[in-house]
């Protein structure tokens, strides 16, 4: 009897120390290359937008921090990005959704900023902004549903629905609604100073249901800026109706710094 319990101990031992190597070698695996990511979304937005992005790079083993913008100012917008990029314990890869595009593209800037992520976003140049991005192009369909309140923007509900999210539930697209943030119509002609993307590596998720920014602009941004692209048959908001491929897309650039 003695015999066959130091035989199945020493099975047991084996198995523990098995799965002790085995640990190690699966985290090593999820968080190779950079693991702090900082989502910052775009206007008629809050951090929200990004909340099941955020489950999925959790359970990778990611550090995320979801910025709330004031969307009063681009200056306040990247000042709010700025400190959650200090929040971050190490290097960031930046991922900014729509007019979040313009916000990341100057604090993409900071040094602990490795890599930046377009998702359906407004990509500026030296001194640009929205306006200087957008003026060569016919205005998007979404664009015609802005409503103007004391200097701040929002989306009707037909702007949501046939516009902005349009591949959502019904009840999805309620919520988006309903938690939009106003974006102050001043940030539409601020400019930024420097364009991060020219020393930074760069990606791009372009939506080819996009109403907002349409897939001629995306494409000829992701031109511009030398990024790996994908384009997804998603409407302007795919980390809310594609989340896992936004998710997977984001990890394949934080695994590449």
């Amino acid at each position: 009897m003695s015999v066959i319990k130091q035989f199945m101990s020493a099975v047991l031992i084996g198995v523990m120390a098995f799965f002790s190597l085995l640990q190690p070698a699966q985290s090593q695996s999820v968080l190779k290359g950079i693991k702090n990511i900082v989502l910052v979304h775009g206007a008629f937005a809050d951090g929200s937008s990004w909340s099941k992005v955020i489950t999925i790079l959790h359970a990778k083993g990611f550090n995320v921090i979801a910025v709330q913008n004031p969307l009063s100012a681009v200056e306040d917008d990247v000042a709010a990005t700025k400190r959650a990029i200090a929040q971050m314990d190490g290097a960031v890869l930046l991922v900014g959704h729509s007019y979040g595009g313009v916000v990341v593209t100057e604090a993409g800037n900071d040094p602990k900023v490795k890599g930046l992520v377009y998702v359906c976003a407004l990509i500026p140049d030296d001194n640009q902004g929205v306006t200087e991005v957008t003026k060569p192009y016919p205005p998007a369909p979404g664009s015609a549903e802005f409503q103007l309140a004391s200097g701040y923007l929002t989306m009707s509900a037909r702007g949501i629905n046939e516009h902005f999210a349009q591949d959502l539930p019904a009840e999805e697209r309620r919520l988006v609604y309903a938690t939009q943030g106003p974006w102050a119509a001043k940030a539409t002609t601020d400019r930024i100073s420097t364009a991060a993307w020219k020393t930074k590596p760069s990606w791009c998720i372009i939506g080819l249901d996009d109403h907002m920014v349409t897939p001629d602009l995306a494409r000829t941004e992701a031109k511009m800026i030398k990024a790996t692209t994908l384009e997804l048959k998603a409407s302007h908001v795919p980390m809310l109706s594609q989340p896992d491929k936004v998710a997977s897309f984001i990890i394949r650039a934080a695994a590449q710094l």
